[in-house]
Order: C-alpha cells, then structure tokens, then sequence
C-alpha cells in the first residue's frame, strides 16, 4: 500500500503474527472458523485473478493507433514492475498465508486462556 507522499511498501503481516503468538489476541472457533473460510474465499478469488492477469503479461491488445502504441509499455509497467498490481497483488496472496497462521494461534490462544479459566472454578 502506498501512502500519499509516494512512499511506501506492502504492510506485512509480521505484527499480526507476532500478536497472535504472543497471545495478545484470542479468538473463539466459531469466529476463527468464519475468518479462516474468509481468508480462504479470498485466497481462491485472487489465484484465479492472478492466473488471469498473468496472461497480460505479454503485449496488450490495445489495437495499433498512435496512442494505444504510447500506452503499451506504460500498461505493462502498471501491472508488473515492482510496484505493479501483479506484484503487490502477489505479495497480498502470500500474506494471506501469514494471516491464516496468525488466526490459528489466536484460536489455539483462545482455548488456552479457556482451559486455564474454566480451571479456576469448581463444580460444587
């Protein structure tokens, strides 16, 4: 994500992984169940966008006018330089995996700060 000066770089999902790890956020199984499937979804929506956009890596069919000619090259940056769509979108893919194994964590935090709970009361 860029901000608006320019700058920039893709936000990693290291502080969320390290929170979840280190138990600062819990989350219950019927919660972590419906984020999982989330992530999940929209891991399935960007492969098939990324196989898709993949094919525009070759020369755009933009027709053969002056302007579409002036407009390939800048296109082709816009989806695969280093900040390219393609790129960033690629880097997202990945960081859902991180995200995924953060919401692991919080559920396993979850049953563990529940287990230690429930260990304080008595059943009379």
């Amino acid at each position: 994500m860029l901000d608006a000066g320019g700058g920039g770089g893709v936000p990693s999902m290291d502080g969320f992984m390290a929170a979840a790890a280190s138990g600062a956020f819990a989350v219950n199984e019927t919660g972590g169940r419906a984020l999982l499937q989330a992530i999940r979804d929209l891991a399935e929506v960007v492969d098939t966008n990324i196989a898709d956009l993949s094919m525009n890596r070759r020369t755009l069919p933009l027709g053969g006018s002056n302007g579409a000619n002036a407009m390939k090259p800048y296109m082709q940056n816009v989806l695969t330089d280093e900040q390219g769509f393609i790129t960033r979108l690629t880097e997202f893919r990945k960081s859902l995996v991180d995200a995924e194994s953060a919401i692991n964590a919080a559920m396993a935090n979850y049953k563990s700060t529940d287990s230690a709970v429930q260990g304080n009361f008595r059943v009379v």
